[in-house]
């Protein structure tokens, strides 16, 4: 699994200049230790490949072998791989001493245009160290900059309410005045994001394209025939917020059945609970629900009755195999 990848780089695996198998490399006392692969340029090793059995944990399957031959080489690049998921890298913390967490993580059953592009930057004809270091500095500290903004949305941290709140409150910040700015925090970083979603939206689509709306409920029932919109309180409303997998959840729906219905006729409304995706904006023309939560993805599905049936999905990607029913059910409202 590990060699079409190598190969698709544009390395000949056939070649042992350039590709070599179970490279030796002394660590030590120990003598004789091998690293699955290396990647050779100038009879030197640039890329350092740790293989692990094909599915396996790779959290569980730490780097510690990795770590051990990546000080004795000239390779500045470290990978670890179950042959899905490639972890990539390198020394930024520490001059000569491979760093814990991963400039790059690609899943190859789940891959972005993005990660894409720079995968290519580690092919044969495009490889250059220092274009190689300079993007994973900035691949590597944007990813964690990303993980914290994620962790603040969810729960604001005493010292982003306390910035906030100093700049729009001049009253005594009593506890009681912050326990309510770290519901108005929270608030209004989600209500941000999802107004420049909104935005960008409307831009790609065109102006009479329906948005990610958070501003109605439906309320779940097993039949189409009490699907009426229940209107939220102003609190309520707060509470709905749209996740990165829910956006494109609808993207992907609307991407299966953009070849059955005009894209635009494909809408999303918000609940707490799920996101409902509709025909028309209609909520009596129900075409899926996501329902994700942290812990499990589920998405339920209608049949000619309108009543949902609920499916478990371990990716997103999955929902490309329910495409069939999907267009069977968005076919089914426009022949009625």
């Amino acid at each position: 699994m590990v060699l079409p990848f190598i190969a698709a780089l544009g390395y000949n695996v056939f070649d042992p200049t350039e590709v070599v198998p179970e490279f030796v490399a002394d660590v030590g006392i120990k003598k004789g230790e091998k690293i699955d692969y290396a990647i050779m340029r100038d009879g030197k090793p640039i890329l350092l490949i740790e293989c692990k059995g094909a599915g396996s944990n790779l959290d569980a399957e730490h780097a510690s072998q990795l770590f051990r031959y990546y000080h004795v080489t000239s390779a500045r690049i470290g990978v670890l791989t179950n042959g899905i998921v490639y972890r990539f890298f390198t020394d930024l913390e520490e001059s000569n001493k491979m760093d814990t967490k991963p400039f790059l993580e690609v899943n190859l059953l789940d891959l972005h245009p993005s990660q894409i592009e720079e995968i290519k930057r580690f092919s044969k004809s495009a490889f250059n160290m220092e274009d190689v270091l300079s993007a994973a500095v900035e691949l590597k500290y944007t990813k964690e900059m990303k993980r914290l903004l994620s962790e603040q949305m969810e729960a604001p941290s005493e010292e982003i309410v306390r910035f906030f709140t100093g700049r729009v409150y001049s009253g005594s910040k009593t506890q009681k005045v912050m326990q309510q700015f770290t519901d108005i925090t929270k608030r209004a970083l989600n209500q941000f994001v999802n107004e420049r979603i909104n935005e960008r939206l409307k831009s790609a689509l065109g102006p009479d394209s329906p948005t990610v709306e958070a501003s109605r409920s439906i309320q779940p029932t097993a039949s189409a025939s009490a699907l009426a919109p229940a209107e939220l309180t102003a609190s309520e409303e707060a509470k709905v917020v749209t996740t990165d997998d829910e956006r494109e959840g609808f993207m992907i729906v609307r991407a299966i059945l953009c070849g059955t219905v005009d894209p635009k006729r494909v809408a999303l409304r918000d609940a707490s609970t799920y996101c409902a995706i509709l025909l028309d904006d209609n909520n009596r023309k129900p075409i899926c629900r996501l329902r994700f939560s942290a812990s499990k993805k589920r998405v339920g599905m209608f049949n000619a009755e309108k009543v949902e049936d609920v499916a478990d999905i371990a990716e997103l990607s999955d929902l490309y195999q329910h495409a069939e029913r999907l267009r069977a059910t968005v076919l089914g409202y426009d022949k009625k």
